[in-house]
């Protein structure tokens, strides 16, 4: 079952849906052994959790599914920025109050973040304030 969905009506992703959407990000078009495999370097999971997956978001139009070959190959429908800024947006809306400066005091005051990470963030920042 296809449907033609706009893009801005994109459904999120789940937390299951971005997992595979990762595995596409970082390797591009692939099948769904492929993804499968990959999941399973990380934690078990069965073929036919990541066949179903696939497929409910194919018709929710997160993945394109190319068919022309044996081998169905599934595309992300957006790019790994864009569902990322969308994310990120809906976070800081959510649980900041769409205040950007309250993310990053409270990433700042964790105690993971790293003196390279700080740099770099002092980087950035000196970047933006030209």
């Amino acid at each position: 079952m296809k449907r033609n969905i706009p893009i801005d009506a994109i459904p999120e992703p789940t937390r299951a849906e971005l997992e595979i959407l990762q595995v596409l990000w970082e390797f591009g078009p692939s099948t769904v052994r492929f993804v499968n495999d990959t999941l399973n370097a990380h934690r078990d999971v069965n073929y036919t959790s990541t066949l179903k997956q696939m497929q409910i978001m194919a018709d929710k139009g997160i993945l394109k599914r190319d068919e022309r070959q044996m081998k169905h190959i599934y595309i992300p429908v957006e790019a790994e920025n864009k569902t990322k800024d969308q994310l990120l947006n809906r976070f800081v809306n959510t649980l900041y109050k769409g205040s950007a400066s309250k993310l990053v005091m409270q990433l700042l005051g964790n105690e993971k973040t790293s003196k390279e990470d700080l740099d770099a963030i002092k980087q950035m920042l000196k970047k933006l304030d030209k």
